[in-house]
């Protein structure tokens, strides 16, 4: 059955925003929710009562959703969505968003996320994360990500031959475009020799092949390009979007994604192709699904991802710019936030607000989302086309 395909057209992201990273807080989610809200409003100029369209993504938020959040922040939504999938809930927020402004359920909608991190707050999320990764992974004294993606990781390398320094290269790079970086939580260069001679973790996972929770929180504004004109907000243009599901739930360990189902989609919404895209910001828990997200989105075929990243830089300079902010790796991952970081960043890009870091003359910058991690792989993915406006 040929699916309908309804553009994106029209519809702007603008006022990016990041509430500074902490190591760890004693804050909880609602703060740096409030922070990101406050910023948002005094940013733009748009007074919080315009704001009728609310998306709100976080953890250590519960047992409140996003309708406690319209509550505790005095805010009267006409239209609002819950967004529980992690780290594709940017992705996922701007497309839902996207939509119903298209549809006039809402003018102008803020997307947040935000997590606090205190010292029990990750043992305390992962131990409530899923049922089936907690069964089948606690009774063998092995709990959380990071024994997952070993999995996964090393059913990669032997299936296509990538080594420890390829997923290097790709952390090596992140932490140089973080060095440009204010909001980056590490500021120290790191070489590749520093980063294999790192202490293992999971084997084959090392410790700079793991993101360092935190707490912080991502926003942005989504409306008509009209309104965004009007208000004189400079502003990205959705020029394509995509999500998934469950995909590829046969395969006995996750080496693809659902992006692969749905890229021939994505880029024919935005009449693009890979070729043309400036920048990516691929969704960085771990590195080998940096690499699975440049087979699966187009940039290289299945199984060559370790060529492709020896013959390209992720650098801002590089000839594939990756994670310009320095990605999760580099940056920090601020809970559910870490799935806005990519957006609020190719927004900065595409708005000439990147400073030291900025990719050149981009004009077309391509943003992954992937979520919610079970035994051996992760449900959740998207991926979103932003443009430079006129």
């Amino acid at each position: 059955m040929t699916r309908r395909r309804l553009s994106y057209e029209g519809i702007a992201v603008a006022v990016p925003i990041t509430v500074p990273y902490e190591r760890y807080s004693t804050r909880g989610a609602h703060w740096f929710i409030g922070q990101a809200l406050h910023r948002l409003v005094q940013e733009s100029g748009i007074a919080k009562e315009q704001i009728d369209g609310l998306t709100v993504s976080s953890f250590s938020l519960t047992p409140d959703t996003a309708v406690g959040v319209t509550q505790h922040m005095g805010l009267s939504p006409r239209w609002l969505d819950h967004i529980p999938t992690g780290g594709a809930s940017g992705v996922m927020s701007l497309r839902r968003a996207a939509r119903a402004v298209q549809a006039g359920d809402a003018d102008i909608v803020a997307c947040v996320s935000g997590d606090t991190n205190h010292v029990d707050s990750f043992r305390q999320t992962l131990g409530a994360f899923s049922n089936f990764a907690r069964d089948a992974s606690y009774p063998y004294g092995s709990g959380g990500p990071n024994s997952i993606f070993a999995m996964i990781t090393a059913n990669y390398m032997r299936a296509y031959g990538a080594t420890r320094e390829d997923f290097g290269r790709i952390a090596v790079d992140q932490r140089t475009n973080a060095l440009r970086n204010p909001n980056a939580l590490f500021k120290k260069p790191l070489t590749l020799d520093e980063y294999m001679g790192a202490r293992s973790i999971s084997d084959p996972i090392h410790l700079f092949d793991c993101v360092m929770p935190c707490a912080g929180a991502e926003a942005f504004l989504v409306m008509r390009e009209e309104r965004a004109r009007e208000l004189g907000l400079p502003h990205a243009l959705v020029r394509g979007a995509i999500e998934r599901h469950n995909a590829y739930s046969d395969d006995p360990i996750m080496v693809r994604g659902g992006w692969r189902m749905d890229r021939d989609e994505l880029y024919a919404q935005a009449g693009t192709k890979p070729d043309d895209v400036d920048f990516v910001q691929t969704y960085d828990d771990y590195p080998v699904i940096v690499m699975i997200q440049f087979e699966d989105l187009g940039f290289c075929e299945k199984g060559e991802g370790p060529a492709f990243v020896r013959a390209h830089r992720g650098t801002f300079d590089g000839e594939l710019p990756n994670n310009t902010s320095g990605g999760q790796l580099s940056c920090g991952q601020a809970g559910a936030a870490g799935g806005f970081l990519g957006l609020t960043e190719a927004v900065r890009q595409l708005t000439g607000a990147a400073g030291e870091r900025a990719v050149k003359d981009a004009k077309l910058g391509l943003v992954g989302g992937f979520g919610m991690v079970t035994y051996d792989r992760c449900l959740c993915t998207g991926a979103v086309l932003l443009g430079r406006s006129a």
